[in-house]
């Protein structure tokens, strides 16, 4: 789903904004910890990572293989195993609607504060940054998805929720 997620903007590729694709990836790696666990997340995540690194073409506008370690974007890739692991880490203390959304919530602040201290990080070091390019300027292209990741992230935490609380009325009325 992740892949699928990722390449989203190639059906609207108009969904592209300071070289930041618009994709779905940080919903689907949001549900991956929230439905999936904290290590089937992370694992997932990882699984996820790794086809890509290998060549799969399954990254946003169907990149893949090694190369895109040095991308600007790869450091939001690289942040679904994290953010699903702390994400479905909470979740497992605490199955309230309110944990979920807030476990979504600070999986997704993962996302952002590594994929955007990594996009920085590129364009300072490996790529050629324009001159006017600053933190703070990265951190403003981010706002153009941020609204659209917090809707997301919350329709992630209630679908998992209402999944978590089926599966435990499914299994109940099962004996």
């Amino acid at each position: 789903m992740t892949a699928i997620g990722a390449n989203i903007t190639s059906i609207a590729p108009f969904m592209v904004i300071g070289g930041v694709p618009i994709t779905l990836q940080t919903f689907f790696a949001v549900m991956s910890g929230i439905v999936l666990g904290s290590r089937l997340g992370a694992l997932s995540m990882s699984v996820y990572m790794m086809l890509g690194l290998v060549g799969a073409p399954i990254f946003a506008q169907f990149k893949g293989g090694a190369s895109v370690i040095l991308s600007p974007t790869f450091g939001f890739i690289l942040s679904f195993i994290l953010l699903a692991y702390v994400a479905g880490k909470l979740v497992e203390r605490n199955q309230s609607l309110s944990m979920y959304i807030t476990a979504a919530l600070i999986g997704m602040s993962i996302n952002y504060i590594v994929g955007t201290n990594w996009m920085y990080a590129a364009y300072i070091f490996w790529f050629e940054a324009p001159e006017e390019l600053t933190y703070k300027l990265v951190w403003l292209w981010m706002l153009v998805p941020l609204p659209k990741d917090i809707i997301l992230s919350i329709c992630a935490a209630a679908l998992a929720f209402r999944i978590h609380k089926f599966g435990i009325s499914f299994l109940s009325s099962q004996k």
